[in-house]
């Protein structure tokens, strides 16, 4: 009998940032591919717009989180475990920008930056570092970003909350090994979600041509960090851990 590796048929996958841009497509993709999906964001509105868009071969689950409050991570584990159970797979999608130069930037542009990319994510892993509530051999996937391994004008808090993803991740591949746990990051290029394609309309036209020239394959749609996702909670990347994949159509070859 033929074992497609890359399936994630019988898998429930848990993902943040799930009512838009690349978390909604990552729900999508994810349940294509076979995956009993748990989305997470804060908009229960938009979480259902996006379960209108999925798969429907098994019974996904919606839940409401703010990621801001480290309680409401903790309730929303044991929640899942008491309706679910252990889960395979934990995509963190979620995240916020905070574009202002460095001579504008607060402490607080920083910590409620970090506190949703990072710091969420981190508490995340803390509590799915235990067998209890994700399974041995399972997979954690991080969406940081090229800004954490290049440099951009006006995201200074944004790149260091995406760049500690990426230190952090290195650590927890080490210590999550023994259970097989895979950890890895997915940092992509530009991606024509509508929260960037309302910012490049607000771009004058040599301004956009600029971006758009530095991506040799021209810019992202969702579904490219989507299949990138799908393959790392897949056991195709069973020998893949503390890892960061960069998916940016050239832009950082150059």
């Amino acid at each position: 009998m033929m074992v497609n590796p890359f399936s994630l048929e019988g898998k429930v996958i848990l993902i943040t940032g799930a009512s838009s841009g690349i978390g909604r497509q990552c729900c999508v993709s994810c349940s294509q591919m076979g995956a009993r999906v748990i989305l997470l964001a804060r908009d229960e509105l938009r979480l259902q717009e996006t379960l209108q868009l999925m798969n429907h071969d098994k019974e996904h689950v919606l839940l409401k989180c703010d990621l801001n409050d480290s309680s409401e991570i903790e309730t929303v584990v044991k929640r899942i475990y008491q309706t679910v159970g252990v889960i395979d797979g934990f995509v963190h999608a979620a995240g916020v920008e905070k574009t202002q130069p460095v001579r504008l930037l607060k402490k607080e542009d920083y910590s409620t930056v970090y506190q949703t990319n990072a710091l969420s994510a981190f508490e995340f892993v803390r509590f799915y570092s235990n067998k209890k509530y994700f399974r041995n051999k399972g997979h954690i996937v991080l969406i940081s970003s090229i800004t954490s391994v290049i440099g951009r004008s006006g995201v200074a808090a944004y790149a260091a909350s995406k760049g500690a993803m990426i230190s952090a991740v290195r650590t927890m591949a080490l210590e999550l090994a023994p259970k097989g746990i895979c950890i890895n990051c997915i940092s992509p290029g530009t991606v024509l979600t509508p929260l960037m394609n309302n910012y490049l309309s607000t771009l004058t036209e040599d301004e956009y041509n600029n971006r758009v020239s530095g991506f040799p394959l021209g810019l992202g749609e969702s579904d490219d960090i989507a299949n990138a996702c799908v393959f790392l909670l897949s056991d195709a990347s069973r020998w893949i851990t503390g890892t960061n994949l960069i998916v940016d159509g050239g832009y950082t070859a150059r």
